[in-house]
């Protein structure tokens, strides 16, 4: 099969087009820990080793125009992905000549950590509102009061707040507070302390009620959890402590009209299903239609169409839900009271953002097709047959651990070597003969088998005829009964590029990595050029 002539752009052109009238899906293709590291301020990470599963996603409209980048240490993988891209269909794909160290030498920024225009907003939108905040010792003090009448709301998701949290704090994701405040604080006079890991979702979370015009004092608690583990104060973990599920009936005019209110502030345009199926038979633009409620309220009855969005996550991290700039991005509002909060501030963010009034009317629309790898010479097999497998293969069968680095590290089949989809065709040539078609077994392991599936069709491609692959957890292997190998070392920690040191410490004890992240979030607005500022649209 010919592959597809991929055209290259330089620095100053890709400047212009992130910042120019028309859609740009600009996708930083090398792995998590790379792109943590260093990247473009829009940059959206689609990783090459699960590209095909992730920008069906991100980046729906196949006829959109999209740049890619890699790095010196990844030049193999951007074309590559290109390909990769081209095979799903898209017909507009380009890459960054020179990669991310060309946009460096053209005098642009990069930088480290992630959701970076999400945090630097955050940090925008403190200094705009004036959020007034607490600090950890001055809320530890209000703690210890016996007469002091606060509440702590932790505005990360249950997953996180588990991780760790400030003692007695109750679990409330961002995108719930419109709809549960009035059960948790039903006292006009308990004072409102919103937190989450560092700053954002405290800012934002508190602004929040504020917007709303709750009665009650509100403040974001200054840095959050690593503020106070900074203090010296102790926190909680493994807690369970989490948002009243039943809203009653006297609550929800109330809530309706405070969220209809900031409706209203935000000038938020309300859309019909009618509008929505037009645009989406549009194949100019891609319309992102999205679901903020919580996950069973999604599974329970959400047109199969709408992705599930969160609705704190979908502030915080738009990047991992949104993969095109310019994009129109449609809020499915079930109950007009959470919708018209993640809208404003997604307005506020620089999105082109609509309230979906009636989503139950979305009918006939087609679900988005999952690529499907081509597999002629691949046989999965079932972890239970792996011991087997093992034992009756070749001695000279070579078994590929395609996990996560830090599950390999952790446990791994005696023998087995560590691969990541960018040097994996490098590695495989390594270790087979150089006659491919007549080579020993290669076994694959991994996660997922969707994305071991597609490692398959790599090695397919390059030539190699007897593949077996198996999905597999730590638990799987170890009811093999085989061999188990760890390594606190291998692959070096420098090899590890789909792990992300640089956030990683900061939640594992270390207190300069603490410092060193709150240091970094609030430098943020410094670092960002004119263009990148004026992306937000702040409004009060």
């Amino acid at each position: 099969m010919t592959e597809a002539i991929l055209h290259f752009i330089d620095a100053p052109r890709l400047k212009e087009w992130i910042h120019d009238e028309n859609e740009l899906a600009l996708l930083d293709i090398r792995e998590h820990g790379q792109y943590g590291e260093d990247h473009l301020f829009f940059a959206v990470p689609a990783p090459y080793s699960t590209l095909e599963l992730d920008v069906p996603r991100l980046v729906p409209n196949l006829s959109t125009r999209i740049a890619l980048y890699a790095d010196e240490h990844s030049a193999a993988a951007a074309p590559a992905a290109a390909q990769a891209l081209f095979r799903l269909g898209y017909t507009q794909v380009f890459a960054l000549k020179g990669g991310i160290s060309s946009w460096k030498q053209a005098g642009y920024a990069t930088f480290a950590g992630v959701n970076l225009p999400s945090k630097t907003f955050g940090e925008l939108a403190e200094h705009a509102y004036g959020i007034p905040t607490v600090s950890a010792t001055a809320l530890h003090s209000m703690l210890q009061d016996d007469q002091s009448n606060v509440i702590v709301l932790d505005g990360r998701p249950i997953e996180e707040y588990r991780k760790m949290n400030i003692p007695g704090a109750i679990c409330c994701p961002n995108g719930e507070l419109a709809l549960r405040i009035n059960e948790l604080a039903p006292d006009p006079e308990t004072t409102i302390v919103i937190n989450c890991a560092g700053r954002t979702r405290s800012i934002i979370g508190a602004q929040t009620l504020i917007n709303l015009d709750v009665p009650n004092k509100v403040y974001a608690l200054e840095n959050g959890t690593q503020g106070w583990y900074l203090a010296d104060l102790p926190l909680e973990h493994n807690s369970n402590r989490l948002y009243p599920e039943v809203i009653s009936d006297e609550s929800r005019p109330v809530l309706q009209q405070r969220a209809a209110k900031l409706k209203e502030k935000f000038d938020l345009p309300t859309v019909d299903a009618a509008t929505v199926q037009g645009w989406l038979a549009d194949d100019s633009r891609n319309v992102f239609l999205c679901d903020i409620r919580t996950q069973e309220e999604h599974a329970h009855d959400a047109p199969a169409t709408v992705q599930h969005t969160p609705g704190g996550q979908l502030i915080q991290a738009t990047d991992q839900y949104i993969g095109v700039r310019k994009s129109k991005i449609v809020i499915c509002d079930f109950d007009g009271i959470r919708a018209p909060v993640v809208a404003s501030w997604l307005k506020q963010l620089g999105w082109e953002v609509y309230l979906l009034a009636d989503p139950k009317n979305l009918s006939g629309l087609t679900e988005p097709k999952l690529p499907v790898p081509e597999l002629q010479h691949t046989v999965a097999i079932e972890p239970a047959q792996l011991a087997a497998f093992i034992r009756a293969a070749d001695p000279a069968a070579i078994v590929l651990d395609a996990r996560a680095s830090s599950d390999y590290r952790k446990n791994h089949l005696a023998g087995a070597v560590w691969v990541i989809r960018p040097t994996l065709l490098a590695q495989v040539d390594a270790l087979t003969p150089a006659d491919k078609a007549g080579s020993a077994p290669v076994l694959l392991l991994g996660s997922s088998v969707r994305a071991l599936q597609f490692l398959a069709q790599d090695l397919e491609r390059h030539g190699l005829r007897n593949i077996y692959i198996c999905a597999v957890t730590e638990s799987a292997l170890e009811q093999t009964g085989l061999a188990l190998e760890q390594s606190d070392s291998i692959p070096s920690d420098a090899e590890c590029i789909d792990f992300l040191f640089f956030v990683h410490d900061r939640h594992e004890g270390n207190k300069a990595a603490a410092r060193k992240y709150l240091e970094w979030e609030t430098n943020l607005v410094s670092q960002i050029d004119r263009q990148e500022r004026n992306t937000f649209l702040l409004n009060h």
